[in-house]
């Protein structure tokens, strides 16, 4: 028998009834959403993301677009994006993405389409001061109900360093 990741019952429930994401020593409690799901507990779809990060000063930009391979399109989704480095206290986040801790912000994908692309995600993040080099990790925190037998492709690390250079995932 499989596990079920209980985080996405709860992240479904807090979205659909505006309550926002859990607070940083919850969200870091959770298991990751690659834990296992029954099969034929839901749409089985393959999401991924491709984008950018690029460091300079203490800003951090994120761009990035989910993609979805089916076999089922999805209502919506959630990412997650984590660093290795503390967020400034004050944050203007990008329409439909919330802060979910210390090092972390979710955002909502918009409806993914079979064979099809979710909205543009573009984060101008402003870390607590200025690093070296940070570590951006983006993967799914929800994934709208569906089994994703293929979490290659929605799971990526990327070093970037402070020179405001891109650097793609």
């Amino acid at each position: 028998m499989r596990r079920v990741a209980v985080r996405s019952v709860v992240v479904a429930g807090l979205l659909a009834f505006g309550a926002g994401v859990p607070g940083p020593a919850q969200a870091s409690a959770w298991a990751p959403v690659s834990a296992w799901a029954p099969v034929g507990a839901g749409p089985e779809a393959d999401v991924s993301y491709h984008g950018r990060v690029a460091l300079s000063g203490s800003q951090l930009r994120v761009w990035l677009v989910p993609e979805n391979d089916g076999p089922a399109a999805l209502p919506n989704a959630t990412l997650r994006v984590r660093l290795s480095a503390d967020l400034a206290d004050r944050q203007q986040l990008a329409e439909g993405c919330a802060r979910a801790g210390l090092r972390e912000v979710v955002c909502e994908t918009g409806p993914l389409p079979l064979h099809g692309r979710g909205r543009h995600v573009g984060l101008a993040l402003e870390l607590r001061e200025p690093v070296p080099e940070v570590v951006v990790r983006v993967d799914t925190w929800w994934n709208g109900g569906a089994t994703d037998r293929n979490h290659a492709n929605d799971d990526h690390v990327v070093l970037a360093l402070a020179t405001g250079d891109a650097y793609a995932f």
